[in-house]
């Protein structure tokens, strides 16, 4: 089987080879994921990711990512209150960390999480899993700027905000 984070044509060849129609939505939609340096939301997707792609029609990217979701192809996440993310499944997926007063969102490793797995594995018996949901709390730059407070800090200060960092929300 092609990585899911290979080449359009490689995803194109598994769904035909699953029985899947490759439809121009579908093409599109393996172009942006594809494109997305980060998680993407199907509202990014069907406005055409910044030009990637030509804006499409929401029903059928909720239509597409449901399948390709369903074919292990596409994985979502949530990060934080907002609407649903996706990206192309990958075996080296990596983890997520979201800040509760700015909302930046980084990458981590997910080796980075061993020893976190590990210990609530004792502590609980649960093997936990930090791809669906992130790991929320307060990052480096709020802090240092408001020690204690639960106010949001200025998103920027002091520290660099994650591309993935929630609009509108």
């Amino acid at each position: 089987m092609p990585s899911p984070r290979g080449h359009r044509e490689d995803l194109e060849n598994l769904l035909r080879s699953r029985g899947h129609r490759v439809s121009a939505a579908r093409r599109l939609m393996l172009m942006v994921l594809l494109a997305a340096d980060r998680p993407v939301t199907a509202e990014e997707i069907a406005s055409g990711l910044e030009g990637v792609v030509p804006p499409s029609d929401l029903a059928s990217i909720y239509r597409n990512l449901e399948m390709l979701e369903q074919q292990g192809l596409v994985y979502h996440l949530h990060l934080g209150h907002g609407p649903r993310h996706y990206r192309l499944a990958s075996t080296d997926e990596p983890c997520y960390v979201v800040c509760e007063r700015c909302e930046r969102v980084d990458t981590v490793a997910a080796a980075a999480l061993d020893d976190a797995r590990a210990a609530i594995a004792r502590r609980v018996g649960y093997q936990a899993s930090f791809t669906h949901f992130p790991i929320v709390g307060v990052c480096p730059t709020c802090a240092q700027t408001q020690p204690g407070s639960r106010a949001p800090c200025t998103p920027g200060a002091g520290g660099e905000v994650s591309p993935q960092r929630r609009q509108g929300t």
